[in-house]
């Protein structure tokens, strides 16, 4: 509310928005809730934030001490952005480490999934003195990815005790608050609609593919063996000289025909040469392809 009531410090549409909604505010006197508010991944203010501020272990609602994994994932910004060198090509940092130390194998073992954050938070200081970033508290985090993942912690009440937070300073208040799902449960017809459309989605989407693919199987004309080749030129060897390349003929014979543009020959790019135990050995690895029709009048198996 600070930050984004001063139309200076807005930078980005969704700060005009902000800004927008602030004033919108102010002539309404102010918002009907003064101690909740949220910070959300696209907000240019959140990624300003200490990150000890997105740290809160709600010991005293989980009743357990944070674990290894989440002490570690409570500083990584989902969406880090790439280290990158002025031209944009290679990361700075080596992206292979042959001989990574024990505290580095600690310090990158990860989960780093692309979610979008919120965390609600909740203004617990005294009244008269909101707005206070020592007396800020995380409630809840809400994630979500784009397959439709949402995960909430902690969990919704859903009947049991509410949650406690105990501020520290000289009255040590508990403040407790419950997490509850409100969304309107969707009719019988509307999930019924939903589930035909998605569907129809996927029917329309069956019908594309086929339409690309084709129901026919291509078929040689009748009488005819059709033979494709797929092969490898791997290596060569006992050769005196370096830098060798082989050019390649196909001979057809008799009653073998290939299509008018079909290459008979080919040749392989220039190797040098390895010494491989007493052999100088080029390696090619070229591939090639081939495709030849037989014909005869006369049928026999041995073909």
């Amino acid at each position: 509310m600070e930050l984004f009531q001063n139309e200076a410090a807005c930078q980005t549409p969704l700060d005009r928005q902000y800004h927008t909604e602030i004033r919108a505010l102010n002539k309404a006197k102010g918002r009907r809730n003064q101690r909740i508010f949220t910070y959300t991944d696209h907000d240019r203010y959140t990624n300003c934030l200490p990150l000890h501020q997105m740290q809160n272990d709600l010991v005293s609602t989980t009743k357990s001490s944070p674990t290894f994994l989440a002490e570690r994932m409570a500083n990584v910004r989902h969406r880090r952005q790439e280290r990158r060198t002025m031209d944009s090509s290679i990361p700075k940092s080596r992206i292979i480490n042959w001989d990574p130390t024990e505290e580095f194998v600690k310090s990158s073992r990860v989960v780093n999934n692309a979610m979008q954050t919120m965390h609600i938070m909740g203004d617990l200081g005294p009244p008269g003195k909101l707005g206070q970033k020592e007396n800020e508290c995380l409630l809840a985090t809400i994630k979500t990815d784009g397959s439709g993942t949402i995960i909430v912690k902690p969990d919704f009440n859903k009947g049991r005790e509410p949650y406690r937070i105990v501020t520290e300073g000289e009255k040590r208040e508990v403040w407790r608050f419950t997490l509850e799902n409100v969304s309107t449960v969707m009719k019988p017809e509307e999930r019924d609609r939903e589930q035909n459309m998605y569907k129809d989605l996927y029917g329309r989407h069956k019908e594309y593919l086929n339409s690309l693919v084709g129901q026919d199987f291509e078929m040689p004309p009748v009488g005819i063996l059709r033979y494709l080749l797929h092969g490898e030129i791997v290596s060569a060897k006992g050769y005196e000289y370096d830098n060798l390349y082989i050019n390649f003929f196909m001979e057809l014979p008799n009653n073998w025909s290939s299509l008018p543009f079909q290459p008979l020959s080919g040749v392989t790019q220039t190797c040098r040469t390895k010494s491989l135990g007493k052999e100088n050995v080029a390696f090619f690895g070229y591939p090639f392809s081939f495709e030849a029709f037989y014909m005869s009048e006369k049928e026999s198996e041995g073909q």
